[in-house]
């Protein structure tokens, strides 16, 4: 068979090639042949399919995106903001950290143990090629309804791929969530979190800048795993008539991926690389393009250099390949000979596969004959954009119109009773040990607070104990009634989280997980989440220092709901001072923060009870939470609250009974009056939290609450061995811990 060179694709303008077989578009294609002024040789065609994918390209949803660069609120904490692998901030005492969240949506549903490990590779990676040592990761995950049986197959390997890669390189698993959903049925969410640290003057980039510089390709072979990857199969919906969407899924190597990081380290500490990209999703052509695009020349490779795992693999399936545990570093020539002994000695194999030219195009070669010549920002930077167009749903006005608050309520305190315990024993509500438990949470011994806390935190100097928290947060329910306010609520819960164990919120990431882009209710969505998002964060001060965005989240006409996962990074002068959710103490008197109204739509009393979705999501009031924030860490730095708990999902009571059981005790609940004990528990109103405050500190406390005008009602005391709703129903710790405790297990036993 002739290779097919650029000279060969010169003179055979006419050659039929298989374009839409790799996700393209006519257009596309003809716009390809216009920037090369000629048919792409085989080669091209494969980099310029995977790089404008909609997972790499983000065509459909860059003019959206625009906003997070446009509405960005004053913040001298951003050290490195979007485009690069991860954003930075700065922590304070010359330490920066570098966070970020992905998708490994698609993979994970086709093959969940190998898809959920390999996310949480790439996100380690990422986060590696900043120059940062990874410290924590966590773990977002949405799943369809609880008693499907697709569910048993799904969520147990995803669990295990997380916590097998993840134990592995031992990093501890700090927080994340789960939630069952019958939307989420054939399209899980399998998100991956991780958070690094370095000092400021460690920060890398990637570029690829200086000729005659060295590209150095280190890690594991190449292999035919995951040849397109998710770069294509997150980039169509999923439909059994289109087989080539659903390439092999990569295949991890925990193992191998701690040498590289640990190699990678070393190699930043002796200062030597100029720039660095991991290999993720598109592999080679992504990290090539990529560089040299960011940097100030072109890029010469020769691709018959790349160690491979199996030799029968073309130039195309090699430039496609997203095989794991590899890295793609630029170095300087007197260095190259430095830089192969730390791989030699931490047995990672590394290979000269190019260097850095004085010109403008990225060439690559075969066997001395080139197959490859473009200019790189076109693959890498300059992909299509696309105006979707996006109108609000027909069914929208209907959906919003079915109030859940007109929802039939119970009528008797024992109807009451029985609805909390329905509730809190629900699969969304219910104790998520049973995954939580298969995740190493305290390895390396400088995690302060993991799961089931509000928000995860760890240690990063030993000693003055600074710290960071991070929590992430999600309603699809939410943001169906509403993606504006969904995705602002999403916000705002983990916004609250972090400050509620004493931490200072700095930043955020975000991976929105949303339909197909193609549906114009689904771009609506979109526009609207991402809007809502970008306002947020301008309100709350908050800048988005990077992200991720994965489309075609569909099965056929059913789109899941649209999903902005949110995560927000807070800081903490001394961990010591941390808050935890726990009621550790009897006597500990209990004040309920905020205004507690009658709002139940997308709530989980909603869902749970009446199988229903409708009405309007909790109103959003962003200067509330700001104000929340500030009393609740300031109440943690001067000792004046014991234990603090949002109120989000399920309300006041799934609050109340995760703290008791926390802390192995109980709670009398004196109804406020005025207010329904029907409200008080279940209503999902937002900027709320209920905290525990030591009698001695209670008239500081509530002074504080007042002179700030924070509404800070007193609702009961730590006591006892049940929670007391006094006047209409009590239940005993042992019984709510054992309807909360046996829903996960039960399912999937």
């Amino acid at each position: 068979m002739t290779l097919d060179t650029v000279k060969h694709a010169d003179e055979t303008p006419d050659t039929d090639q298989p374009w839409a077989e790799l996700g393209l578009k006519p257009d596309e294609y003809a716009r390809i042949r216009e920037i090369l002024g000629r048919r792409p040789t085989g080669a091209e065609l494969a980099m310029y399919s995977v790089m404008w994918s909609e997972h790499c390209s983000y065509k459909s949803s860059k003019v959206h995106l625009r906003q997070f660069g446009e509405k960005v609120p004053e913040n001298d904490a951003m050290l490195v903001g979007i485009g690069e692998n991860a954003g930075v901030v700065d922590v304070g005492q010359g330490y920066a950290v570098t966070f970020k969240v992905e998708s490994h949506n698609h993979p994970s549903y086709i093959e969940p143990y190998q898809g959920a490990a390999t996310g949480i590779g790439g996100i380690v990676r990422d986060i590696l090629a900043m120059g940062a040592r990874p410290v924590a990761v966590m773990d977002p995950l949405r799943f369809g309804a609880a008693d499907h049986p697709d569910t048993k197959r799904v969520l147990p390997g995803v669990v295990a791929g997380i916590g097998g890669y993840g134990n592995c390189l031992g990093l501890p698993n700090i927080g994340g969530e789960v939630v069952f959903d019958a939307c989420y049925q054939g399209n899980p969410l399998v998100n991956a979190l991780c958070v690094g640290v370095m000092k400021h003057e460690d920060i890398h980039l990637a570029k690829a800048s200086g000729a005659g510089n060295k590209v150095i390709l280190y890690g594991a072979r190449t292999g035919g795993d995951g040849i397109g990857g998710v770069s294509v199969l997150a980039s169509e919906t999923f439909d059994d008539a289109k087989p080539t969407k659903r390439p092999a899924v990569q295949v991890g190597d925990p193992f191998q991926e701690k040498l590289l990081i640990e190699c990678t380290l070393e190699i930043f500490r002796e200062n030597l690389v100029d720039g660095i990209q991991d290999l993720g999703g598109a592999g080679l052509s992504c990290a090539t393009s990529e560089l040299a695009s960011a940097g100030s020349g072109g890029m010469r490779v020769e691709l018959d250099t790349v160690p491979l795992r199996d030799s029968s693999l073309s130039p195309e399936e090699i430039l496609m390949s997203e095989s794991q545990e590899r890295m793609c570093a630029v170095v300087e020539p007197g260095k190259v000979d430095r830089f192969m002994e730390i791989c030699e000695k931490w047995d990672v194999i590394a290979t000269v596969i190019g260097e850095v030219t004085d010109g403008e195009r990225l060439e690559i070669f075969w066997h001395g004959e080139q197959i490859v010549d473009v200019p790189p920002r076109t693959v890498a930077h300059e992909g299509p954009v696309y105006e979707r167009p996006y109108a609000r749903p027909d069914w929208q006005d209907a959906l919003q119109a079915d109030d859940a608050n007109k929802l039939a309520r119970p009528g008797t305190p024992e109807e009451l009773r029985e609805q909390v315990l329905k509730v809190v024993s629900s699969p969304n509500q219910a104790s998520k040990s049973w995954i939580t438990d298969q995740y190493d949470r305290f390895v390396q011994g400088n995690t302060v607070l993991a799961q089931p806390e509000d928000s995860g935190m760890v240690r990063i100097d030993e000693d003055t104990n600074l710290g960071v928290a991070v929590a992430t947060d999600g309603n699809g329910r939410y943001a169906k009634l509403d993606p504006y306010a969904g995705a602002q609520l999403a916000l705002a819960e983990s916004y609250r989280n972090v400050a509620a164990t004493g931490a200072r919120p700095l930043a955020i990431s975000n991976c929105l997980n949303f339909g197909s882009p193609e549906d114009p209710a689904v771009m609506w969505q979109f526009a609207e989440a991402t809007r809502g998002l970008a306002d947020g964060c301008l309100t709350l001060g908050t800048p988005v220092t990077g992200g991720n965005v994965s489309l075609y989240n569909q099965t056929g006409e059913t789109a899941i709901h649209p999903t902005p996962v949110v995560a927000v990074l807070g800081v903490i002068d001394d961990v010591n001072r941390r808050t935890p959710i726990a009621f550790a103490e009897e006597g500990q008197l209990l004040y309920l923060l905020g205004d507690t109204k009658e709002e139940l739509g997308g709530s989980a009393w909603s869902q749970v009870i009446h199988d229903h979705l409708g009405g309007l999501p909790p109103a959003v009031d962003l200067e509330r939470e700001k104000l929340l924030a500030e009393i609740l860490i300031a109440a943690s730095r001067d000792g004046m609250i014991d234990a603090a708990h949002d109120l989000s999902d399920g309300g006041l009571v799934q609050a109340l009974v995760e703290s008791c059981l926390r802390g192995g005790n109980g709670a009398r609940i004196v109804v406020p009056d005025g207010l329904d004990p029907f409200v008080l528990l279940f209503s999902e109103s937002a900027g709320r939290a209920v905290v525990a405050v030591p009698r001695s500190e209670e008239l500081r406390f509530s002074d504080m609450c007042g002179a700030r005008g924070l509404p800070a009602t007193r609702i009961g005391v730590v006591d006892g061995e049940e929670i007391d709703i006094q006047g209409h129903f009590a239940i005993p710790l042992a019984e709510l811990r054992a309807a909360h405790e046996a829903t996960i297990p039960g399912l999937l036993a």
